[in-house]
């Protein structure tokens, strides 16, 4: 009896383009051999990789590697929302930051993608009831990235952080799929309230630097926050808003801020 075909592998674009680049990085630069080696062409899997790296980065003498590599991989294993997340993410990236050039780039280099994932593993700790376990994770993400996410924030797809420095979530904040935001960006509450307190960021939406965004406001999709913009009401979609306090100063220019980056307010002026 004829043996049967093996059942193929499942197409991964992603991770295929990953690993066609780092194989060109190593020809190009022998130095980064090892490294590249550990991070990508070790693994069978973009989240094999994503599990290693996270695991590199975050590991110290009070969490060691292996322990850290086996929480993301049940991660992993358990959840496969988070790979797609991560692919999502990495795809964001490379289209819309001009300085991302490889898609293997946000794996090894750019702190905004690691942090991401890592709080996604935070996340997934989170939501199984492990909550001191994500509280680390986020504490371990804030030292090593600068970037402070709680666990329980809300994130969606396809998020690029451009420069990813002092970018701060809070605990009930929700980030829709499709967002750009660059550094310093604040998702915050406006007191000591202990309920429901932070923003929630619709789809496609693009916060300048510095923004900070404050209480339990909506942010329409598809709207633009300008640079530096301490905004307290809510954003209707499609929308520009800025100036301290933010107020509605024209369109959003396009169907899709967050992915065409366009941070230039055309025809405003300040009144």
């Amino acid at each position: 009896m004829a043996q049967e075909n093996p059942r193929p592998a499942a197409l991964d674009p992603v991770w295929d383009r990953i690993q066609d680049d780092a194989h060109a990085a190593v020809s190009a630069e022998p130095l980064i051999g090892g490294m590249v080696h550990a991070t990508v062409l070790h693994h069978k899997s973009l989240e094999s990789a994503l599990a290693y790296r996270f695991a590199f980065k975050l590991s110290s003498s009070e969490m060691t590697g292996q322990l850290l590599r086996e929480i993301s991989e049940q991660a992993y294993g358990s959840d496969t929302s988070l790979g797609e997340a991560a692919r999502a993410d990495l795809v964001a990236i490379f289209e819309r930051d001009p300085a991302c050039h490889r898609l293997m780039q946000p794996l090894l280099f750019f702190k905004g993608f690691q942090a991401v994932q890592a709080y996604r593993i935070g996340h997934w700790l989170w939501e199984q009831g492990r909550t001191d376990l994500a509280y680390f994770i986020q504490a371990r993400v804030s030292e090593i990235f600068g970037i402070d996410i709680h666990p329980n924030a809300v994130i969606g797809k396809g998020l690029m952080i451009d420069h990813a420095h002092s970018i701060v979530i809070g605990e009930t904040a929700v980030v829709g799929d499709n967002v750009s935001m660059l550094h310093s960006v604040t998702l915050g509450g406006t007191g000591k309230e202990d309920d429901d307190r932070h923003p929630k960021i619709g789809d496609g939406v693009l916060i300048g630097a510095g923004a900070k965004v404050l209480g339990n406001i909506q942010v329409g999709n598809c709207s633009r926050i300008a640079a530096g913009s301490v905004v307290l009401q809510e954003v209707p979609p499609c929308k520009t808003v800025a100036g301290v306090p933010a107020k509605i100063v024209g369109e959003a220019g396009c169907d899709q801020p967050a992915l065409s980056m366009d941070q230039i307010l055309n025809g405003f002026v300040d009144t």
